[in-house]
């Protein structure tokens, strides 16, 4: 059918994310970065959404820690981000929080060719349960030392991954993630 279409105008959607990581006491960015986009997912979650099915939306954020490798000596080896092939998932998701519409914002001016959608989730002291006390581990492999997030549709197929330096959340720390995605025309 596409093929029958004759189209005079030809525009074309980019996606871009981005990810910030503040300490919600201290004001400090733990983690200020690109992400990368899973096109293929991405692009069934905005048909679907357009079509007002509900497994379009983004329902939830991913945490992991399987992104990154901190070896003996203190460096840091980081995986490619996954978003290749429909089941792609983070390299090691250990939390997901949910995600509700009072979490989401959407900013456009008028005359921009773009919008964002901004995502804000908190993690607060007693979330996710089982953290340590302190934000003083050594194990960057515990499970909420987090160097992975993405976000995930309703019907669970990941959206975005961002890989970055290990971050530990522990109880004595609030996170609020702030996760913008932006769509413009062109």
């Amino acid at each position: 059918m596409m093929n029958e279409l004759n189209f005079k105008e030809k525009s074309m959607p980019i996606v871009m994310g981005h990810l910030l990581i503040k300490d919600a006491t201290t004001g400090d960015v733990l983690i200020d970065k690109r992400n990368a986009i899973h096109y293929e997912n991405m692009s069934i979650a905005i048909v679907k959404a357009l079509a007002q099915q509900q497994e379009g939306h983004i329902f939830e954020m991913a945490f992991g820690n399987g992104g990154a490798v901190v070896n003996g000596i203190g460096s840091i080896d980081y995986q490619r981000p996954n978003v290749v092939g429909q089941s792609a998932q983070l390299y090691n998701e250990t939390y997901r929080k949910e995600i509700s519409e009072n979490d989401i914002e959407v900013r456009h001016t008028a005359g921009d060719l773009y919008t964002d959608m901004i995502i804000m989730v908190t993690l607060g002291f007693g979330e996710p349960i089982g953290q340590s006390a302190f934000d003083d581990t050594t194990n960057m492999n515990d499970d909420y030392v987090f160097n992975e997030i993405a976000l995930k549709s309703f019907d669970g197929n990941q959206l975005t991954h961002v890989i970055f330096s290990p971050t530990q959340k522990s109880l004595n720390r609030i996170i609020e993630i702030y996760y913008t995605i932006r769509i413009s025309m062109c």
